[in-house]
């Protein structure tokens, strides 16, 4: 007996037996489906089944096409069969192709004249998804119309899909509207209407709206904290995370994880994190979700402790260590200037058969230009150009130029910066090199670098402080004073610095996750 361990033979096999399958099923009731005879119960149970359990857009494809060329679609149905279409519907409305969803209802309407077949309010809420995923409103109203017209229009679920549709398309005036003149909301209605604030940025009209709720499940709740997270107000965020845990006694998702681990790291708060971590570990996040534990890596760094950020790493099984996993532990020591330890694990990442993306990349070049390793970074980006034929951005020029001028090559580093496509060149590349350029006490250069910048941006206080920092500090004290002028004429603002020394509450709460 020969038996098959590989999984693209299972596959194949699973793929050849389901289309074996969908042929028999529908073959077996050709002759029914030609006399518009009711499709038998069982044939259709099956049909539904396969939809459910294979539900990769080739099998739904498959599906769809027996039904189409067999005719099942002019045939009288039931409840099952409404249900092997709305399926197709969800399915085609969540992919890649969300007009076939809007393809499949035309087609079956036109032919279906002799038939039982009667859209039902899910029929018509995955339509508005289609809509939604095809950032098309007006179509979305066009469907709202003969929503409106077979009597669905008050329906929460259809309701829910048109405010979902408007938050998508950025409607959000329309959106609530529909929100405030519903009779009936359910959770659901309510996540969506604060989704779409929070993704347009109106993160005090979500606050507004989630106040008013009387029920709250954790979607809400992580909504409102990657809301703050992503509007960068991690005090806030971490706020309500602890509300959440507290006095609502809802305990966090792995999703909820994700949403609030950008604002510890914001916050260098390592207590915090280490907790979220034994929470993790405790219930399991980090076993199934590959997610959290790359975040993990990524926010230890950031808290400062690198001997943790490793540890979660090594933990890590090799099998299960994904891209983003090598890159957070290849970024963390770039952070912390440990660029050997940076380019020792990329070389066990490529001996491993992983090939870096752009961001890894980038990863690598931070670290070479802050340990020093100029012709070790200038190798990476060739081979990151010529091997892996990754086009380079405007960090990647960035992290070079920086690395050349931190090494004094102030020339190469110039030559660099001239060399950036003019689409992508911006003021910053100008003055990471006019920073060089202050370091290393090159006056000329600085001049010449200093009318590329104010070619671009006049108006920043710095770029003038750099350049009379630059004359100072080889004793032409009359330049310096000069340019100082130059910023006053300009009513050029300095911006006074700021320095965080330390970010404490005054009443410390200490979470406890059971």
């Amino acid at each position: 007996m020969l038996i098959l361990k590989s999984p693209d033979r299972v596959k194949l096999i699973a793929c050849s037996s389901t289309t074996s399958l969908i042929a028999s099923l529908i073959s077996s009731s050709k002759q029914s489906t030609q006399t518009h005879a009711l499709v038998s119960q069982p044939d259709q149970q099956q049909l539904l089944s396969l939809l459910t359990h294979y539900s990769t857009r080739t099998h739904s494809l498959q599906i769809h096409s027996k039904l189409i060329t067999t005719g099942f679609c002019r045939c009288r149905v039931d409840n099952t069969g409404i249900l092997i279409w709305n399926t197709l519907l969800r399915e085609y409305s969540l992919g890649i192709f969300p007009e076939e969803a809007l393809k499949l209802y035309k087609q079956v309407q036109e032919v279906s004249a002799s038939s039982s077949y009667t859209p039902d309010s899910f029929t018509y809420s995955f339509l508005l998804k289609a809509c939604a995923n095809l950032d098309q409103p007006i179509k979305g109203n066009q469907v709202y119309a003969l929503v409106i017209k077979v009597g669905y229009g008050f329906h929460v679920y259809v309701q829910t899909a048109l405010v979902n549709l408007y938050t998508v398309c950025g409607c959000l005036v329309e959106a609530k509207k529909v929100f405030d003149e519903m009779h009936e909301r359910n959770l659901v209605t309510w996540n969506v209407m604060i989704t779409g604030f929070i993704k347009w940025g109106e993160i005090d009209m979500a606050q507004s709206l989630f106040d008013r709720m009387l029920v709250r499940n954790v979607v809400s709740w992580t909504c409102m904290i990657d809301g703050y997270t992503r509007m960068n107000q991690p005090v806030e965020a971490l706020r309500l995370f602890i509300w959440m845990m507290i006095d609502d006694g809802i305990k966090p998702t792995e999703i909820t994880i994700l949403a609030i681990l950008p604002s510890v790291a914001n916050l260098g708060a390592l207590d915090i994190c280490q907790s979220l971590h034994s929470y993790s570990e405790k219930v399991g996040f980090n076993a199934f979700d590959i997610r959290v534990t790359n975040s993990f890596i990524d926010v230890y760094a950031k808290c400062g402790c690198i001997d943790s950020a490793f540890k979660v790493f090594e933990k890590i099984s090799t099998e299960n260590r994904n891209l983003v996993s090598w890159t957070s532990i290849i970024s963390a020591f770039a952070m912390h200037g440990m660029a050997t330890e940076a380019v020792k694990w990329f070389e066990k990442m490529e001996q491993m058969g992983l090939s870096p993306n752009e961001v890894t990349f980038l990863s690598l070049l931070n670290a070479c230009s802050h340990g020093g390793l100029v012709d070790e970074g200038l190798e990476f980006y060739s081979k990151m150009v010529n091997r892996y034929q990754i086009l380079p951005n405007i960090k990647h020029y960035g992290c070079l130029v920086d690395m050349l001028g931190r090494a004094g090559r102030l020339e190469d580093a110039e030559k660099m910066v001239m060399q950036i496509p003019a689409e992508i060149v911006n003021v910053i590349i100008w003055r990471t090199l006019l920073g060089a350029c202050n370091f290393h006490g090159n006056v000329e250069m600085g001049e010449r670098v200093m009318r590329k910048v104010l070619e671009m941006e006049k108006g920043y206080s710095g770029d003038y402080v750099l350049l009379s920092n630059i004359f100072a500090g080889v004793g032409r004290f009359e330049d310096a004073e000069s340019v100082r002028r130059c910023m006053d004429e300009r009513d050029v603002l300095k911006i006074p610095g700021l320095s965080l020394h330390a970010l404490q509450s005054r009443n410390k709460q200490t979470m406890c996750m059971h």
